[in-house]
């Protein structure tokens, strides 16, 4: 049976001399893994459209297993993506963290929504870093990971200053930091903007500004809340922070 979708490429692998496995995340179907017969060929016409971060629709054979690409109609390559290898490294790692942490056909309009949005904030020049922190903590529930952030995780106060908690899965107010030595010190605006980013509609997005101080922080606590309870270990991840300190060096 032919099926009609509106997709992301979010992963390909190449099969054999010409053809590619490529996988979608589509609005209708969730994760879905197709061959893409021929695709390797430059002047086949699923070369351009089966690229990783292209949008577009795509008709595909379903099956048990592997679908059959038939036809794909780009509606984005994401060229500005494409051509920066740091919005490249920003963008892999997105794709790579919603590969690995869906189900293959199960249908998520919503996390779909949440990643065309990205990418395109991402090619039309809005802070890819900051893009990023709002991906990864809107991936957290799909994860089943709900750290405590509108109050203190151990006393339930919402009053004072806050620290991160790893230990704890959340906020510390000042009157409960002695439960956790190790905490992550975090400035009033970086709390603020960890809620906000857990929180926020992301087509309501406008231009956040971050100063490099805050951005520190939020990575620091983002990047360990995931190393302790997401059990995922993503080159993609490793590449992007060599390309952080890469940039921040230039």
């Amino acid at each position: 049976m032919l099926q009609k979708c509106e997709g992301i490429v979010i992963r390909t692998t190449n099969y054999g001399e010409n053809n590619k496995i490529v996988t979608l995340y589509t609005r209708e179907f969730g994760k879905v893994g197709v061959m893409a017969r021929g695709a390797k060929k430059p002047n086949s016409r699923l070369a351009a459209v089966t690229q990783l971060f292209t949008y577009g629709q795509f008709l595909f054979q379903a099956s048990s297993g592997l679908g059959g690409l038939q036809q794909g109609d780009m509606i984005s390559s994401m060229r500005s993506i494409r051509e920066d290898i740091f919005l490249t490294a920003h963008a892999s790692y997105i794709v790579d963290l919603t590969d690995k942490v869906t189900e293959d056909k199960k249908s998520n309009p919503f996390l779909f929504e949440l990643l065309l949005q990205t990418l395109q904030f991402m090619n039309e020049g809005y802070d890819m870093e900051i893009l990023t922190f709002i991906y990864e903590m809107k991936m957290l529930n799909v994860q089943g990971l709900y750290p405590v952030l509108d109050k203190c995780a151990n006393c339930g106060s919402t009053e004072g200053d806050f620290n991160f908690s790893i230990r704890e899965g959340g906020l510390l107010c000042h009157r409960c930091f002695g439960m956790d030595p190790y905490r992550i010190k975090t400035s009033p605006g970086t709390v603020r903007l960890l809620r906000l980013f857990y929180l926020l509609d992301l087509s309501r997005l406008g231009n956040i500004s971050v100063k490099p101080e805050t951005k520190l922080e939020l990575k620091k606590v983002i990047s360990a809340y995931y190393d302790e309870y997401s059990g995922l270990y993503l080159k993609t991840r490793k590449f992007l922070d060599q390309m952080d300190s890469f940039r921040d060096q230039l």
